[in-house]
């Protein structure tokens, strides 16, 4: 195994594992004897994401309706800030309309200093039963922080999100991609539990840190409603369908072999009616099955832990 520290960053060597479960997928079923397990994941981010107004230097445009920012640099870019502004004020509202009809569970990728800033956001959420997974402090880059800054967020991010919905973070997520110190830094933090940093399998698996056993729950950048920004997805129809026939493969693979799919949404992205139309399709697809775990992500942690604990040395 390669060493995949950076400079100053904790003794975690971070190797690779190009071979995963391979051909011998671990023989385990989730609750109910289900095969297939489904996680649907709110990235709640508008309010944390780089601005002129936090000392940033630059409005953020990523994941937006613009691909870049068309405001010179170091101006405000007042309408990607609203796009942004169109998730916490409508987008999410919709989707907390929906999945509380449907009774649908949740988990919430929070970053804290976006529920910080809006507060009826936050109180409805602590009003759920959703959990909670911490998407950093803000929805900046972990690479792009020193170790030292990058274990203050990670801390910040637990203890705020703890005080404002009343329960604790399980998991950790980064802003796209960890750093070479998040691991190490999430299990020397000592509260969470899993982390979602990767997305090479469509199961969770342990993982060796400091020579301690770490759970990974894998998320995704495919089932995702960043698909419509990226140009792949063009309709809410579209999203739809890649939704409904990831899960059909999914579903049948999972009568012989456990498996799970996550579906990574955001309020301003998947909020817009025409793409939740989209969602909407899936969901009723979804209603036609009887045999799936539709769950909460601390809830496949926990299940893993139970029916796959680590290996003892």
């Amino acid at each position: 195994m390669t060493d995949s520290r950076t400079p100053g960053a904790l003794p975690f060597n971070r190797g690779r594992d190009l071979a995963g479960y391979g051909a011998y997928p671990p023989d385990a079923r989730w609750p109910g004897g289900a095969g297939l397990a489904v996680n649907f994941v709110l990235n709640v981010e508008e309010g944390s994401e780089y601005s002129i107004g936090d000392g940033d230097g630059r409005s953020e445009s990523a994941l937006s309706e613009v691909r870049a920012s068309r405001v010179p640099q170091g101006m405000r870019d007042l309408a990607a800030e609203s796009m942004y502004e169109y998730g916490s004020r409508v987008g999410f509202w919709r989707l907390y309309d929906l999945f509380r009809d449907r009774d649908l569970p949740m988990t919430i990728f929070a970053s804290a200093l976006a529920l910080e800033r809006t507060p009826d956001i936050a109180a409805a959420i602590a009003a759920t039963d959703w959990d909670i997974c911490a998407h950093g402090y803000r929805w900046i880059e972990a690479y792009h922080l020193t170790p030292e800054v990058e274990e203050d967020h990670i801390a910040r991010a637990y203890d705020s999100l703890l005080a404002i919905v009343g329960r604790a973070p399980k998991g950790f997520y980064c802003r796209y991609s960890a750093s070479a110190a998040t691991r190490g830094l999430i299990v020397a933090h000592g509260g969470y539990e899993y982390d979602s940093d990767a997305y090479n399998d469509d199961l969770p698996y342990w993982t060796e840190v400091n020579g301690a056993p770490h759970l990974v729950v894998p998320y995704t950048m495919v089932t995702n409603d960043a698909k419509f920004l990226s140009g792949d997805a063009f309709s809410g129809r579209n999203f739809g369908e890649f939704l409904i026939d990831s899960f059909d493969v999914l579903h049948e693979e999972a009568k012989s072999k456990p498996r799970m799919m996550s579906v990574g949404l955001h309020s301003r992205i998947i909020g817009h009616p025409g793409r939740l139309a989209g969602l909407i399709r899936f969901m009723d697809h979804l209603a036609k099955h009887d045999d799936v775990w539709i769950c909460r992500r601390n809830e496949i942690a926990q299940h893993w832990r139970e029916v796959q604990p680590p290996a003892r040395p």
